[in-house]
């Protein structure tokens, strides 16, 4: 999702496609092409510099991943025109939305619902993730964002993803962590 938003050409290895069926087939629908890149690396690549909207449903695997919902979340608020994101497998997993909102982003949420009407852009602002999906979807968008975002909350990035600053920094993002005085 760094690589999407950003609009980067990046290749991920080892990774295994068939594992990524529906993030794959939703990423490739929006406008990103993904290609094989040897056994075990996929590349992607933005098409045009833009990509659409779209709907998606969290399922039970096979189905599209709960875990990626808000990752994809923060990639939707710049996309063009309307997303829907419906989340089906757990309550609670949408603490990432009123941070992405102080960014800029433009969703409405009704229960289990969230409608996503892309902006043009991001803006950096203090946010703080409430748990491991919703700071990394923070990471993320800010990644994207106009300006300067601090995120607060980073011990629940650092239960699922190590050495995340420094895996972004190794592509290029202008990344740096910050202890508090």
């Amino acid at each position: 999702m760094a690589g999407a938003i950003t609009h980067s050409d990046i290749l991920l290895s080892p990774v295994v496609p068939e594992h990524l069926g529906p993030v794959i087939a939703k990423l490739r629908a929006i406008g990103f092409q993904l290609t094989a890149d040897g056994t075990q690396g996929l590349r992607l690549r933005s098409l045009n510099g833009t990509h659409t909207g779209t709907e998606i449903e969290t399922l039970p695997y096979p189905g599209f991943p709960t875990d990626m919902q808000s990752l994809f979340m923060s990639l939707l608020t710049l996309s063009e025109g309307n997303s829907v994101v419906t989340e089906t497998v757990f309550e609670n997993r949408l603490g990432h939305v009123p941070e992405l909102m102080r960014m800029g982003a433009d969703i409405r949420v009704k229960g289990n619902v969230s409608v996503i009407q892309g902006v043009p852009f991001l803006s950096g602002a203090p946010v703080t993730g409430t748990d491991l999906r919703a700071t990394a979807a923070l990471v993320v968008a800010a990644l994207a964002a106009q300006g300067k975002t601090s995120i607060q909350g980073l011990q629940h990035l650092d239960r699922g993803y190590a050495n995340f600053e420094q895996k972004l920094r190794g592509l290029g993002a202008q990344i740096e962590r910050v202890t508090p005085i």
